[in-house]
């Protein structure tokens, strides 16, 4: 049989024979929605859904295995937590769903989705992740949440003391799909699914879907629903994007300062490609009097979970990174992300700069590019069909 693709106003170019027309729900009430879910929904801030909500929560309750690809800051974590959420038996203590994500900090706010939608109903939730008591983790499990949310190793580490029971699981969720079944990964969410019933629905959400991941996906799909954004689509409507030329690596710190001493920036997160780099960066910032916080692997849990809460509230208006937090992370008084290193993949790319302009709100991207970073720049140009300029001089009118 061949694959069923819903066809989206993004992809009417797209060769497959087989289409299947997808239903738009311009209203969450038209969803079938519980009034409670509802209740929720709204009370979380969500006042319509956005397209990919449109298109792919009615999927994932009609128990479809569903392929999403859509910008960042779109609400994909809504689409499949409101989805995943309308199909759970609120009456029945078991573990019926399981959500995926690559890091910590990406699981604890996919969590913190799940309680706030959730709150007017009898679904309960639990986060597994590392950095917290494997004893207090079966012990809680003891309880059946409903829905489980965790990373790949502290879920299967789970799994295989048989603490958690995924006989009753009916929905499977990997976001940022792409990063989970990547080489680091892989392996890993294979030995996971040997554990998820086969009658299980799975679904893949991620702002970048690259064709091998695709591929992937036909050993451990079946029919699925496709909603996919063509590649030069994904150029993160309303962020501007602009380069600047440095001469030498060791300039890039002195440009940096001369950019925040010349400009009134709400929040901004710095990207480096070591967490050796970030942490020299931040050292030589607080030398400068900046304040500014520091995030990456080698840090513990409770400090991450820490330096993320002052970011959030607005306590550190600085915040240097590795990709740890590249994907799926919400901070929506970001405004500016800076590369002070280019990427080094065109799909890391998109993530970062996607962090700011979440939802629709205007954001800037600033990348740092030495001549060593000029091929990898027109590269990644290339792949997404698009056209940095060089920032100008009248770059605040972009921000304020």
């Amino acid at each position: 049989m061949a694959e069923k693709v819903i066809k989206t106003n993004d992809d009417d170019d797209d060769k497959t024979k087989d289409k299947e027309i997808i239903k738009i729900y311009n209203e969450f009430d038209q969803m079938g929605l519980s009034d409670e879910l509802i209740r929720g929904i709204y009370g979380y801030g969500f006042e319509k859904p956005s397209p990919i909500q449109q298109k792919a929560i009615v999927p994932v309750i009609n128990k479809r295995d569903i392929t999403a690809q859509s910008n960042s800051g779109t609400g994909k974590t809504g689409a499949f937590v409101i989805g995943t959420c309308a199909k759970i038996n609120q009456n029945k203590k078991t573990v019926q769903a399981v959500i995926l994500a690559p890091t910590r900090e990406l699981g604890e706010q996919i969590y913190n989705v799940v309680k706030r939608i959730s709150h007017y109903t009898k679904i309960t939730s639990m986060l597994l992740i590392g950095g917290t008591s494997v004893r207090n983790n079966i012990k809680d499990l003891q309880s059946n949440p409903h829905i489980v949310v965790g990373t790949p190793g502290r879920c299967y580490d789970m799994l295989k003391r048989i603490a958690l029971k995924t006989n009753d699981v009916h929905t499977f969720i990997l976001d940022e799909a792409d990063e989970m079944l990547s080489k680091g990964f892989k392996e890993q969410i294979y030995e996971i699914f040997q554990y998820i019933p086969n009658n299980c629905n799975v679904g893949l959400f991620s702002a970048t879907l690259p064709d091998e991941c695709l591929e992937i996906t036909n050993k451990f799909m079946n029919n699925p629903v496709q909603i996919l954004v063509k590649r030069e689509n994904v150029t993160l409507e309303g962020i501007k994007q602009f380069f600047i030329p440095i001469e030498k690596e060791p300039w890039k710190l002195t440009t940096l300062c001369d950019l925040y001493s010349k400009l009134t920036i709400s929040q901004s997160i710095v990207y480096c490609n070591s967490k050796r780099k970030a942490d020299y960066l931040k050292e030589q910032l607080l030398s400068k009097d900046f304040t500014v916080a520091c995030l990456h692997a080698d840090l513990k849990q409770n400090e991450r979970r820490e330096i993320m809460e002052r970011f959030r509230s607005g306590d550190s208006r600085v915040l240097i990174a590795t990709d740890i937090i590249a994907r799926g992370i919400d901070v929506q008084q970001v405004s500016i992300v800076i590369n002070y290193d280019i990427p080094k993949t065109p799909e890391n790319f998109t993530h970062r700069v996607g962090r700011s302009g979440r939802y629709g709100r205007k954001g800037i991207a600033i990348h740092f590019v030495t001549y060593n970073d000029v091929a990898t720049l027109k590269e990644i140009e290339a792949y997404y069909k698009i056209e940095i300029e060089e920032m100008p001089e009248d770059i605040e009118q972009f921000i304020n």
